[in-house]
């Protein structure tokens, strides 16, 4: 797949901390209840860590309980779906559009009208609080 940003592997590692590589660039997970941005709350903007483009804003986030920060729908165009087998089971992969940076799964077990949960790497989005 081509995105609209493209960089060579080693262009990657010059911009992205190694933690944040190894989740945007390799499909890595932060430990559950870890990351920075699963108890924010504050009115904003979450953005790929990558390359900046937005994905979800507060209005879409919730608390799921399950380690990571969640969202019941993302910005329109803004993030691919591909199925991932990796852990002998069958989940959703959810891809930044713009520079096809892995930032977590989609699950269809969403407690809202929408009925999904985006699970997003803290270390592969980027908050952006609105100013008042």
């Amino acid at each position: 797949m081509t995105y609209e940003i493209e960089k060579e592997e080693a262009e990657w590692r010059q911009v992205l901390s190694p933690e944040r590589y190894a989740i945007l660039r390799q499909a890595a997970t932060e430990a559950p209840f870890s990351g920075s941005l699963l108890n924010v709350d504050a009115d904003g903007v979450f953005s790929c860590g990558g390359c900046g483009q937005r994905l979800f804003t507060s209005d879409q986030k919730f608390d799921s309980d399950c380690g990571w920060p969640s969202f019941d729908a993302c910005e329109p165009g803004t993030v691919i779906e591909r199925p991932d087998h990796s852990l002998s089971r069958e989940r959703t992969e959810i891809l930044c559009s713009r520079c096809g940076g892995h930032l977590g799964h989609v699950f269809n077990d969403g407690p809202t009208q929408t009925g999904l949960r985006y699970c997003v790497n803290s270390l592969a989005i980027d908050f952006n609080e609105k100013s008042s």
